[in-house]
């Protein structure tokens, strides 16, 4: 993410599903890991991928779409998450796949923030609000289990 505009539109976007927005941001910055937890299924769901998936998958979204939504990478490249439209998780049946949504907490980084701690962003979010679209998603998750490349 190029520019402080980019990064402080990220900031507010993701810190508007917090119940105190203002807090949200304040924690980010004064936490040495500079993560918060925030609830998911407002403005956003999140599909977590096995690591090894996760990454396949990103690579294909990367050669089709200009811009993906914004996705995580956690606990040692195990997880990554993407983050798509809220109501996603609700109807998601891929095995091995873990939906989060309404009810569950997210560890989120801050947009901007130097690498450290368990979470940080593969794509981070650009504050437009976009998001991976959940079919788009699955076809390239097919993809990189297939072990195809091109679009």
């Amino acid at each position: 993410m190029n520019g402080t505009a980019a990064v402080r539109r990220a900031v507010e976007w993701l810190a508007s599903v917090a119940p105190d927005p203002v807090a949200c941001r304040r924690e980010w910055e004064q936490r040495a890991d500079g993560v918060v937890l925030l609830p998911a299924g407002k403005s956003w769901d999140v599909l977590i991928l096995p690591g090894g998936l996760g990454h396949a998958t990103l690579a294909v979204l990367l050669r089709c779409l200009d811009r993906p939504g914004p996705v995580l990478a956690g606990f040692d490249e195990g997880r990554v998450g993407f983050l798509v439209p809220p109501g996603t998780a609700g109807r998601w049946l891929g095995t091995g796949v873990r939906a989060v949504g309404r009810g569950a907490w997210v560890v989120v980084p801050r947009p901007g923030r130097a690498r450290g701690g368990r979470m940080r962003w593969l794509v981070p979010p650009d504050g437009t609000g976009l998001l991976t679209d959940p079919v788009l998603l699955e076809i390239a998750m097919h993809e990189a289990v297939a072990g195809l490349t091109e679009c």
